[in-house]
């Protein structure tokens, strides 16, 4: 049993790293999780083969490289991860994920995602996530760094999840949060401990949330260690 696996796991192999005879009959692209979005098409993954040469069907299988065809769209800005195969029927098949945002930054000059592997992802219009939005001085080492981790964190926190839609950098010493609603916007300073000042600015709310509102706060700043001070 353990030598016909290892025979098949070597014909496999043979099929995808060297092809030798034949004609490629057809392609295929198969986007995996094309159910929870669909950043990238079919035909658009097709015009970039044919462009740069490298569409395959109707040609030689001994002059196709699998290797290039799966660079070229693992290299594509909306694709995350891309496997290139043949099968026996002589048909090149392109797995393919795609990138997924988690952080959009929006700068006077530029504007662009964060994904979950923490590189920069053009904006498209296809793409239409629901993700935090950061605005101000945010370099992309910020991005990708703090305000990246704050934004996978906010993911995992459902109460602050459903609150939090925007952070605006002044500096990476001054940084605001802005709550739904018309609920106060929020001084963090720096992004250290932002776990531990939202606890505590939780906390405040769920004890003091009357009397906060009938002072009509418009600014809660968490600066200072085992406090939370309110702005009119």
């Amino acid at each position: 049993m353990l030598t016909a696996a290892l025979l098949l796991a070597a014909v496999m192999w043979g099929y995808r790293m060297r092809p030798t005879d034949g004609v490629c009959a057809s392609m295929a692209f198969i986007i995996e999780d094309r159910a929870e979005r669909l950043y990238v098409t079919e035909g658009e993954l097709t015009s970039l083969l044919q462009a740069e040469g490298l569409y395959p069907v109707g040609r030689k299988l001994d002059i196709v490289s699998l290797h290039r065809i799966e660079k070229t769209i693992a290299a594509h800005p909306m694709v995350r991860t891309a496997e290139c195969y043949l099968t026996p029927r002589n048909e090149i098949k392109v797995r393919l994920t795609q990138r997924i945002p988690l952080l959009r930054v929006q700068t006077p000059g530029d504007a662009y995602f964060i994904d979950t592997d923490r590189r920069v992802m053009p904006v498209r219009a296809a793409v239409r996530d629901s993700v935090l939005l950061a605005t101000g001085a945010v370099g992309v080492q910020m991005a990708s760094g703090p305000l990246a981790d704050f934004a996978q964190w906010l993911r995992n926190n459902p109460f602050w999840h459903q609150r939090v839609h925007h952070v605006r950098v002044e500096s990476p010493q001054m940084v605001y949060i802005y709550q739904k609603g018309n609920n106060p916007r929020v001084v963090m300073g720096n992004m250290h401990d932002y776990g531990k000042k939202l606890a505590k600015l939780r906390v405040f709310m769920e004890n003091g949330a009357e009397a906060a509102k009938d002072k009509n706060y418009t600014e809660l700043d968490l600066r200072f260690k085992g406090q939370v001070i309110g702005r009119n």
